[in-house]
């Protein structure tokens, strides 16, 4: 079988044939192509060292050049290109102690993850090479190591979390031996740094099937090192309205985002929203189950994970404000000041993400039907208050610190109060967002702090 090329990639390819070195299209390009799938990130591999792929290119960058991979800089576009290689004993499970360069493309298929990964296309003919089976794997949806798989992950720990991706990601099953290995393993992820475990979870959790890939994850032990406070849902009672158990819903949540396809913010705040409850559980006079201030919890134990997981400031801070608001509860008889103020408060940027947490969390709720009714009236009534273009955030008032500066008060902590008091006000009265009130208001207020 073989794969169509693009014109550019075949002149790449005879840039090397001209030289007398070959070269070929590996990894998950072909894979994709084999399931019907658009994949653009390729990955090639050479007989070529790269100081040859120096020399026959202008423009190269060392990307990871001890490890054998060059940039090539090619008509506008950048080509990262490793050496064939095989790779020593890994003593940390997770770096080789040393790389050495081979002339033979099946010692370097040998040393890929799984058979679905160890496919190779030549250049600049596009025929497919499988040497390890991977197109059976693919027709069955099985995730199988190559070779030993406890050799596998002895050598790369970050392998197991690969398998959990795929998983989700294609939708496939693990294999039984792998599976086992994985388990057999699974103490082992602790040596991979924290980034490239987020990045593999982060995929995961974006992934086609995530509840296949946290269920592989839970079966093997390897949540239990990576996320134990998830593994603590397992089994958890809830009670009340809740059928099931802490684990499924959260899981459940995870899917609905998944089925509504919305941005990861929402799908990794509907995985921990309700994480908290592990901590807040208590029996009422009723027997039943209470979980006051779980919002709060699972807020402060995302932020714990998040923060463990190295994620930016910004997506760490976007996800526990979604959760720590989850619980917000809207009435008809809710004041346009009330709107005003959940506005105000959530950011205008954040609601689309907090309704769709609220549907997420409704749909995951078993025996309960969700009817989005009160959501739909509750943003009509936000659209309402949207377009009156009335003061909702700082910027908005018609008086600033500079202003407030030259009435004669002094920049710092008293300032931020009289500016955060009177956007308070104008929420309030809009009416009141008018300068000359606003001058007086200021200096009020500042003769009544300093006293």
């Amino acid at each position: 079988m073989r794969m169509k090329i693009d014109r550019e990639i075949k002149d790449l390819s005879s840039i090397f044939r001209e030289n007398g070195f070959s070269l070929y299209l590996v990894g998950g390009a072909v894979r994709d192509f084999l399931l019907g799938k658009e994949n653009n990130d390729y990955d090639f591999t050479t007989d070529a060292e790269p100081l040859d792929v120096k020399k026959m290119f202008r423009r190269t960058i060392d990307t990871g050049i001890k490890h054998g991979t060059v940039t090539v800089l090619f008509r506008g576009n950048q080509y990262e290109i490793t050496t064939f290689r095989t790779e020593g004993d890994y003593k940390d499970s997770r770096h080789p102690d040393e790389v050495r360069f081979v002339k033979s493309l099946e010692e370097d298929l040998s040393r890929r993850d799984f058979t679905i990964n160890a496919f190779a296309a030549s250049l600049p003919d596009g025929e497919i090479i499988d040497l390890h089976d991977g197109r059976k794997d693919l027709k069955k949806h099985v995730i199988r190591a190559i070779g030993d798989p406890e050799k596998r992950f002895s050598e790369d720990a970050l392998r197991m979390m690969r398998a959990c991706r795929f998983s989700s990601q294609l939708d496939f099953d693990i294999e039984e031996n792998t599976l086992k290995a994985m388990t057999d393993h699974a103490h082992s992820i602790s040596a991979v740094s924290e980034e490239r475990i987020k990045e593999e979870l982060w995929r995961l959790i974006d992934g086609e099937n995530p509840i296949k890939g946290l269920e592989a994850m839970r079966r093997t032990g390897i949540m239990d090192e990576i996320l134990p406070e998830l593994s603590a849902t397992y089994g958890f009672e809830q009670g009340g309205m809740h059928q099931e158990s802490l684990y499924e819903h959260l899981l459940l949540s995870l899917e609905s985002a998944r089925k509504h396809q919305y941005p990861l913010t929402v799908k990794l705040a509907a995985l921990f929203h309700d994480i908290g409850k592990t901590e807040t559980r208590e029996k009422g006079e009723d027997r039943e189950y209470t979980f006051y201030s779980h919002d709060a919890a699972s807020a402060k134990m995302t932020d714990k994970i998040f923060r463990r997981l190295k994620t930016s400031n910004e997506e760490r801070e976007n996800v526990v404000h979604l959760i720590k608001n989850h619980m917000f509860s809207y009435t008809p008889d809710w004041t346009d000041s009330a709107v005003r103020r959940f506005i105000t408060r959530i950011g205008i940027e954040n609601i689309n993400n907090l309704f769709f947490l609220r549907v997420c969390d409704a749909e995951a709720t078993i025996g309960h039907r969700f009817s989005p009714d009160n959501l739909l009236a509750f943003s009509e009534r936000i659209n309402n208050e949207l377009e009156k273009n009335n003061a909702l955030t700082m910027k908005d008032i018609k008086i600033n610190g500079r202003r407030l500066t030259e009435l004669g008060i002094k920049p710092g902590p008293m300032m931020g109060e009289i500016l955060k008091e009177l956007l308070d006000e104008v929420i309030e009265a809009p009416s009141l967002n008018n300068e000359e009130y606003l001058e007086k208001e200021a200096l009020r207020l500042s003769r009544c702090l300093e006293q």
